[in-house]
């Protein structure tokens, strides 16, 4: 079974993390979800201490259409091959679609200082999800670290936090959701430790639900996890070396 996502994530799909993993200056603070809500990270760049997320441009398709070849990727993101144009269409589909929130996750190191392009510095991405027409407070959260040689690093934890934050105070979100493999015991632990709650398993589907609520306590350690992430402008990054979309 798979959803208007476009067969890259099953509509009951594992949350794909694959390997363990008060108020800053960087958001612009929480605002009602509208049809344009979701695209409001296009010019955003979050850089923390190890991962950077940068909005998911056509320039990063090629190398995310390389990653989802792997069998294992397939499999942990109840995922079909697409070929490299439905992959294109897919990366504008997750840019416009207002359900839909997603960045690249960078290799800040490599990537600070314009050392190499984005997609000599790709990692994984991390997506949210608006998941129940009736209630926009509510976001599913998908994280995956494809490289193999960065699971286990922090990266995922931190690319986490980064986006549960975001989305807590960009895009109103209170509540968030992960569903995860059964057998993805990494991503389980992880999500555990930033406070996520075990509150369904599927037999069917052979995955667990995990459900954080925001309270202002949650809230307040969610934003002290995070105080150290920079917000840059991504046009202001990326126009000079003319990697901007039109």
């Amino acid at each position: 079974l798979h959803s208007e996502r476009g067969c890259r994530r099953a509509a009951r799909g594992a949350a794909p993390f694959l390997g363990l993993a008060a108020d800053t200056e960087w958001g612009v603070g929480s605002v009602s979800l509208s049809t344009e809500a979701m695209k409001i990270n296009q010019n955003a760049v979050l850089q923390g201490k190890r991962a950077t997320l940068v909005p998911y441009t056509s320039a990063h398709v090629p190398r995310y259409h390389e990653w989802m070849q792997s069998k294992e990727l397939q499999r942990l993101t109840a995922s079909e091959p697409l070929s490299l144009e439905q992959e294109y269409e897919m990366q504008r589909s997750w840019r416009d679609d207002a359900d839909k929130c997603t960045f690249i996750v960078l290799d800040t190191e490599r990537w600070s200082g314009q050392a190499c392009a984005d997609e000599d510095c790709m990692v994984g991405d991390v997506n949210l999800f608006l998941t129940d027409a009736e209630d926009p407070t509510l976001g599913e959260i998908e994280i995956m670290i494809a490289e193999p040689s960065y699971r286990g690093r922090g990266f995922g934890k931190e690319a986490t936090l980064m986006m549960m934050s975001y989305g807590v105070r960009n895009l109103g979100i209170t509540k968030f959701e992960a569903k995860i493999g059964q057998e993805n015991e990494a991503s389980i632990c992880m999500f555990k430790k930033l406070h996520f709650k075990e509150v369904a398993v599927n037999s069917v589907f052979q995955e667990v639900t995990l459900r954080l609520d925001v309270s202002d306590q949650e809230r307040r350690w969610l934003l002290e996890q995070t105080n150290h992430v920079e917000e840059k402008s991504y046009i202001e990054l990326k126009l000079p070396a003319g990697m901007l979309e039109t």
